[in-house]
C-alpha cells in the first residue's frame, strides 16, 4: 500500500477555483508509477463517488457532474496527483479523497475538506 496525503483544500465561493494535491511522500518514484489514482468525495449523507481517475498511462475519465469544470493531472518525477476545480458549485462541497490502485491493493488519504459557499 501506498501513504497518500491531500491537500489544498478550503472554503471558496461558488464560482471560484482550487486545486487539491495528493503526495505520496514515503513512496518510491516506481511504485507510484504502477498505480492508477482517483479523486473520490463524499458529501454529508451521501456514498462516496468517484469525481477523476488518472491511469499510469495518464488516460484521464471524469464523472458527468464535473466533466469539464475538474482537470486531473499526475506528476510522475514528483509522486504528486492535482485536481485542478473550477467553475466550484456548492454541490462540490465535500471531503475529497486520494485513491491510489496498484499491484498489491488499493490505498486511501485522509480526505482534504472542500466547502463552496458564499
Amino acid at each position: 500500500q501506498v501513504y497518500l496525503v491531500e491537500s489544498g483544500g478550503g472554503l471558496v465561493q461558488p464560482g471560484g477555483s482550487l486545486r487539491l494535491t495528493c503526495a505520496a511522500p514515503r513512496a518510491i518514484t516506481s511504485v507510484f508509477n504502477s498505480h492508477n489514482m482517483a479523486w473520490y468525495r463524499q458529501a454529508p449523507g451521501k456514498e462516496r463517488e468517484l469525481v477523476a481517475q488518472i491511469s499510469t498511462g495518464k488516460s484521464t475519465e471524469y464523472s458527468d457532474s464535473v466533466k469539464g469544470r475538474f482537470t486531473i493531472s499526475r506528476d510522475n518525477a514528483r509522486k504528486r496527483m492535482y485536481l485542478q476545480m473550477s467553475s466550484l458549485k456548492p454541490d462540490d462541497t465535500a471531503v475529497y479523497y486520494c485513491n491510489a490502485v496498484g499491484p498489491h491493493g488499493a490505498s486511501w488519504g485522509q480526505g482534504t475538506q472542500v466547502t463552496v459557499s458564499s
